[in-house]
């Protein structure tokens, strides 16, 4: 792999986080940001961001957030930022554009190679916000032999299609993602996400308008070429996942759209959790906030980490069942999916 110049490193608590840009070969950079303990307990962890967003969802300026606390836990954490989010270059602009495809083919392979290489394991463990989930499950369909390097996953707020029908879907779905800001994209040539306040971050207007079609009611096929990712994974194909689902998030990753998401994904050991007080957590949570209230620490992180920690190393992940059942009683756990929830 190619060395990563421009790496900078600091000390904090009990990790040191450095940064690293990672060369794609069909153009452009991914952003790394390490954070590695002093004292490795267990496979590193790579974090992929969602739509419109950085890996800053993961971990925030002052050190709080998902990532570190990983890292205080004993395990070697890499963020990724997508190409042209965050510190990943280039930036969105007018004739600077790059497809989902181009995301699922080369940046996650890309991503996963700089993973094990700095870490030097054969395999790691993979967590995924939102959209993120959806690009991971997309690059597993098309390139198998990637799910060897994978011991388990975790999806937060994952869906494909929202076929949920309330306030919140109609507006920040129907109105804002399908409607206004393929409109502000024709006029920017990308989508100007941070300025307008729809997210965190701009967009590639190739990578928006992707998005726009997979999220209708089409089937699961790739733009360019017709790939259709639920086949490639009808008969299985997705390691371990926890699928987790947000009790007060009535549009972005409705419980109904995971599940659905779940059903489209193939046979595969997973559970479905909704992060909720009627499941044992102290409040609802949102899209956004089981992974940024101070509360997700207790009732959301320690969940993820112990799914994982469950498939590490050659563990069959006999014991995720208990563990679930333990920390939840209410989570879902099956070798295979269930019927999809009605409407």
């Amino acid at each position: 792999m190619t060395a990563f110049p421009r790496q900078t490193s600091e000390a904090r608590m009990e990790y040191q986080s450095s940064r690293h840009r990672i060369p794609v070969a069909t153009g452009g950079e991914l952003h790394l940001t390490r954070f590695q303990p002093e004292r490795v307990n267990g496979l590193p962890i790579l974090c992929w961001h969602g739509a419109v967003e950085s890996g800053r969802i993961f971990h925030s300026r002052s050190g709080k957030g998902l990532a570190p606390w990983l890292a205080r836990q004993g395990h070697d954490v890499m963020v990724i930022d997508q190409r042209g989010r965050g510190r990943a270059l280039p930036r969105p602009a007018r004739g600077v554009s790059f497809s989902q495809r181009a995301v699922i083919l080369d940046e996650v392979a890309a991503a996963l190679a700089a993973c094990l290489e700095l870490s030097g394991q054969s395999r790691c463990h993979v967590m995924a916000h939102s959209w993120g989930g959806v690009l991971i499950a997309a690059h597993l369909a098309r390139v198998p032999d990637s799910r060897e390097l994978i011991a388990s996953q975790v999806y937060f707020g994952t869906k494909r299609r929202v076929r949920v029908q309330n306030p919140s879907k109609w507006l920040y779905i129907d109105l804002i993602w399908k409607g206004l800001a393929p409109l502000a994209r024709g006029l920017c040539g990308y989508l100007p996400a941070r300025s307008l306040r729809w997210g965190s971050d701009d967009e590639y207007a190739a990578s928006h308008a992707d998005s726009v079609a997979w999220v209708r009611e089409t089937p699961w096929r790739d733009a360019e070429d017709g790939f259709d990712y639920a086949a490639a994974l009808a008969q299985g194909g997705l390691p371990p996942t926890l699928h987790l689902a947000g009790q007060r998030d009535q549009a972005l990753g409705h419980p109904r759209d995971v599940a659905r998401f779940v059903e489209e994904c193939g046979p595969h050991r997973h559970a479905l959790h909704v992060l909720g007080r009627e499941n044992g957590q102290g409040r609802d949570y949102a899209h956004l906030d089981m992974l940024t209230h101070p509360d997700a620490a207790e009732d959301v992180y320690a969940q993820a980490l112990a799914w994982c920690r469950a498939y590490q190393d050659d563990a069959s992940g006999e014991d995720a069942d208990v563990i679930a059942r333990q920390t939840h009683p209410r989570v879902k756990q099956e070798g295979t999916n269930d019927k999809a929830p009605s409407r």
